[in-house]
């Protein structure tokens, strides 16, 4: 995700003043990740600071265009007397960035953890008081993320964005359906190129299929990346 965010700090700091509130990592580590990046820029700012206190201090000073809290667990108030990460804390935080962001007009990015379930670690009421809602997934075998919005007040939500993590950072993929279907044998038994819909996008996938003889009374049938139910639905 850091990768990600400076990525977008080195476009957003062509025509704005950036101010980058860093809660997990130290300003050394995010400079080493900007030179390999190659991002820098006099309109970026860094503060590694977790009381949210201090944080309005500096954004009352520098007086930046665009807020970025990374992240939102680790960041605390020190009114109240629950540890930082804890629902109370997390939807007051929320609470204050969000007048703020109102109040003097600053755009604010929230980054927040996701659990092993999928769901952002923390209260629900988190993407209620949010205007817009973007998830960054990917699998740790995989070198390729989706970028994917699950709330947009400004626009809509069946819209994805494909990138490769390269060397240098993150690299749009224009076409997913070329890379799914990259090195695939032609005329190989068990496998078919099946259209799936990502939002509006038609990607166009490889399905592969394999049977063996079972010792069971019952044939067992399993599936991977595709919903277990739905294979059954199919079949019968």
């Amino acid at each position: 995700k850091s990768t990600l965010m400076l990525q977008i700090c080195s476009q957003l700091c062509r025509f704005a003043k950036v101010l980058y509130v860093s809660g997990e990592e130290s300003p050394h580590q995010l400079k080493m990740r900007a030179e390999r990046l190659k991002v820098a820029s006099g309109n970026l700012y860094v503060l590694s600071e977790t009381c949210l206190g201090d944080v309005l201090e500096c954004v009352s000073e520098e007086a930046p265009d665009i807020l970025i809290v990374d992240s939102i667990q680790t960041l605390y108030n020190e009114e109240l007397d629950s540890p930082a990460g804890s629902v109370s804390q997390v939807k007051d935080c929320t609470m204050t960035l969000m007048q703020l962001a109102k109040g003097q007009g600053i755009t604010v990015f929230v980054i927040g953890h996701v659990n092993k379930e999928g769901s952002i670690a923390g209260p629900k009421v988190l993407e209620h008081m949010v205007d817009c809602v973007l998830y960054f997934e990917g699998e740790q075998s995989s070198n390729y993320r989706i970028l994917r919005a699950a709330k947009n007040r400004f626009g809509s939500t069946n819209e994805i964005g494909v990138f490769e993590m390269e060397e240098h950072g993150l690299i749009e993929v224009p076409n997913p359906s070329e890379m799914l279907l990259a090195g695939r044998p032609i005329g190989a038994p068990g496998t078919c190129v099946a259209c799936a819909m990502e939002g509006s996008r038609p990607v166009m996938a490889e399905v592969q299929a394999l049977v063996a003889r079972t010792s069971f009374n019952v044939p067992r049938r399993t599936t991977d990346g595709f919903d277990f139910n739905r294979a059954n639905l199919l079949l019968a």
